[in-house]
């Protein structure tokens, strides 16, 4: 039987790679699973294509790392080529397994279309549908997002600019508190789609 905290670990990590289904995780390298093991992930992952392929399970011990820094650390593994000792090699299934640690890695930074789809999740919690925040979202010009919300007791839609390069943790949660402020809001005379704007693309924590 799987530990809790190891299933909810496993449980995080699953829900955070789907996206690799849809999008390279690196340069010619796709996601193929998300598999569990005794205090651990192992995260299926094809390099190349057609007969020249091979499908590797990268080994990540859930009391390492957290669930977020999983996709940073898969790009930096598979940019270039890594050494491993023969006790972090195995096979399972047929694949090879590379036990990795992940404490000696550093994660490759988050690209501006992994960092909008991290803003949107945050803002769109399932636990949120009879009252929903985020109603829409428009990427713009370079790293430029603009978030389409309602507040369920306000009418009117708002429309948020925000960038996603340089959107902390603390701006994403406080967003529902800072589109009532009046220094960040103005009118939307060119987007037929919201009431008024607000322009937190500057914003900064106090």
């Amino acid at each position: 039987m799987i530990d809790p905290e190891d299933r909810e670990q496993q449980a995080a990590v699953t829900r955070l790679l789907l996206y690799y289904l849809n999008a390279p995780i690196a340069e010619g390298c796709s996601l193929r699973g998300v598999l569990p093991a005794p205090g651990a992930v192992r995260i299926a992952v094809q390099a190349g294509d057609g007969k020249d392929s091979a499908t590797f399970l990268y080994e990540i011990p859930h009391d390492a790392v957290a669930p977020y820094y999983l996709p940073g650390i898969l790009r930096t593994v598979l940019a270039g080529t890594q050494l491993y000792s023969s006790s972090d090699i195995s096979e399972a299934m047929g694949m090879t397994v590379i036990r990795l640690r992940p404490q000696e890695i550093t994660p490759d930074p988050e690209p501006e279309q992994g960092q909008t789809l991290t803003v949107l999740r945050a803002l769109s919690d399932p636990g949120d549908d009879e009252n929903p925040f985020l109603i829409g979202f428009l990427s713009l010009e370079h790293d430029l997002l603009r978030l389409y919300v309602q507040r369920p007791d306000r009418p009117g839609v708002i429309g948020v600019d925000i960038r996603v390069t340089s959107a902390p943790t603390a701006l994403v949660g406080s967003l529902p508190s800072l589109i009532e402020e009046d220094q960040y809001r103005r009118p939307s005379p060119d987007d037929p789609h919201c009431d008024l704007l607000v322009d937190l693309t500057h914003w900064q924590t106090g």
